[in-house]
């Protein structure tokens, strides 16, 4: 009983002063850690509404034949017409053609800015121009197809192409489509095995994120792959755009 009695009152003593060496006793090492947590986060945030339409987020390709996953005469037998060529095709490792096309994202996520420039390309055989969903070597689905809101050849005519993307422009390509194949081409799901499609300026940014956006340029010769395409990437640097 004596021996019981001994131990409790030993392991009291023990507790306090492990207690009263942490508790009183300076500590460099834990005094540091604290100043330096409160020095890293601010006594006050500063709020600006008047940001939001800032350019946020920024996005950049540069679209060469060499991203397009296949050539022209490969194009399944089962094609539409409707994306078929017209015209004489040319293999991806004889075409000249190149471009270099930015996507700039607000902060608050209500407008897409797109600029596209192109060399070795007749403005006049351009009949198609996309951004897609997907990853390099995928055929993904349309996100936005620029033709729904202008005339693409007269926007490319001087090899520069500008244009502006709201969430209306978003859900105008999904909406665009009339038959089976344009359900399962236009509009880009929201996630794997979720049926609803991407419908907003923030959805697109979140598949850019993730390096799963693309331009597409296709032309009366290389209609159903395209003739050059481009897999959008974070810029790391924007004095590089300037």
């Amino acid at each position: 009983m004596h021996s019981k009695y001994t131990r409790y009152i030993f392991t009291i003593l023990i507790f306090l002063l492990i207690f009263t060496w942490v508790t009183i006793v300076p500590q460099p090492g834990i005094n540091a850690f604290a100043q330096n947590i409160s020095q890293q986060v601010p006594s006050k945030v500063d709020l600006d509404l008047s940001k939001s339409k800032e350019i946020g987020f920024v996005y950049e390709a540069f679209l060469s034949p060499h991203q397009e996953p296949d050539d022209e005469e490969n194009t399944p037998k089962l094609v539409p017409p409707s994306l078929q060529s017209t015209a004489p095709s040319v293999p991806r490792n004889q075409r000249k053609s190149r471009g270099h096309g930015v996507v700039r994202f607000t902060k608050d996520l209500s407008k897409a800015f797109v600029d596209v420039q192109v060399e070795g390309i007749n403005p006049q055989d351009i009949v198609m121009f996309h951004i897609h969903c997907g990853k390099p070597d995928v055929l993904g689905p349309i996100q936005v197809d620029f033709a729904l809101s202008g005339d693409i050849q007269q926007n490319f005519a001087d090899g520069i192409f500008s244009a502006e993307v709201t969430d209306e422009n978003i859900e105008n390509t999904a909406k665009s489509a009339n038959d089976l194949l344009g359900i399962y081409t236009l509009g880009c799901p929201i996630e794997s095995g979720n049926p609803g499609k991407v419908k907003t300026i923030a959805g697109m940014q979140h598949y850019a994120r993730r390096s799963e956006l693309y331009f597409n340029l296709h032309t009366k010769g290389q209609t159903f792959y395209g003739d050059i395409r481009g897999q959008l990437h974070p810029v790391e640097n924007l004095s590089s755009l300037r």
